[in-house]
């Protein structure tokens, strides 16, 4: 069941909860009875995430929704913007004292203090407590990392295009085999991408830093590149890049070919919300190579 306020419905069950939790942290604070919380009328859109302004009565049991600029009032804004709850603030007036450990050293001459809540019944904020310079709406508390990692996310990385060695290819033993791949900016970078919320714009650029190639016969081969594509001109030399040489063939693995994995390491550097820092992320990339010997006819 909800009260219903211009189309927006709000669960009593919900709203009482907030309103105990609120009483309970701040203590000095008296509540008004049930049905203190209601939907404000004015929803604010912030892109993706529809923003609802949640009003729960206070010290004199004022039930008024009003505006942002309004004692008491609520204010609204995004708590993402890739998401589909509904979250909002509340003022909460009169301050506690300043002792109160939601001030967290704080002093409340110079700011003031919200409470958030989100329709899901969670919170976003740890203890639902926003502490903002006094006159200054809330915002949300936006960790410029996890909107690096959103922008990361947004990039699709994926694991190596190998060009070579090719699945359909046969290769010998003792013969020099030149490993490489095709570059693009899902597959070796540079990538780059961005993403905001809550006033905050973070920047990812993403490049592949290194490949490490399995080669099915027990070595491991760390490419710092993309490798060199062979021509026919350089004959039995090796790669002077990215390559490796079989001493046996590959009649005695499964299928009769070696498993080949390509694991390449992308290595973002991200700034942005006055912040930078690196991530890293793996990508994988499997090819089943035959290897033979050379075939004498005397």
């Amino acid at each position: 069941m909800g009260d219903e306020v211009d189309g927006h419905e709000v669960d009593r069950s919900r709203a009482s909860l907030l309103a105990r939790r609120l009483a309970a942290f701040t203590g000095a604070l008296v509540l008004a009875s049930a049905g203190a919380a209601h939907a404000d009328d004015d929803p604010v859109d912030a892109g993706k995430c529809q923003v609802i302004k949640f009003c729960v009565g206070v010290g004199t049991g004022d039930e008024s929704g009003g505006s942002g600029g309004q004692a008491g009032g609520s204010s609204g804004g995004s708590s993402g913007s890739d998401s589909n709850l509904k979250c909002g603030y509340h003022k909460i007036e009169p301050k506690p004292p300043a002792e109160h450990p939601a001030w967290k050293g704080k002093d409340p001459a110079k700011y003031d203090m919200y409470f958030m809540s989100c329709s899901d019944g969670g919170l976003n904020n740890p203890d639902g407590f926003i502490i903002v310079p006094e006159g200054q709406p809330p915002v949300p508390q936006v960790d410029p990392q996890v909107l690096a990692q959103r922008a990361v996310d947004s990039m699709t990385l994926l694991g190596p295009d190998i060009a070579s060695p090719r699945a359909a290819g046969k290769y010998t033993v003792g013969v020099p085999m030149w490993m490489w791949v095709n570059q693009s900016a899902t597959t070796f970078g540079p990538n780059t991408a961005s993403a905001s919320a809550g006033g905050i714009t973070v920047t990812a650029a993403a490049k592949v830093s290194k490949i490490v190639w399995s080669m099915g016969d027990g070595a491991s081969v760390t490419c710092n590149g993309p490798g060199t594509p062979y021509t026919s001109s350089e004959g039995m030399a090796q790669s002077p890049t990215c390559g490796h040489v079989y001493s046996k063939t590959s009649a005695g693995a499964q299928g009769a070919k070696f498993p080949v994995t390509a694991t390449s390491t992308w290595t973002i550097n991200w700034q942005g919300g006055g912040q930078a820092g690196q991530l890293t992320e793996v990508r994988q990339t499997n090819v089943q190579v035959a290897v033979g010997e050379v075939q004498v006819v005397r």
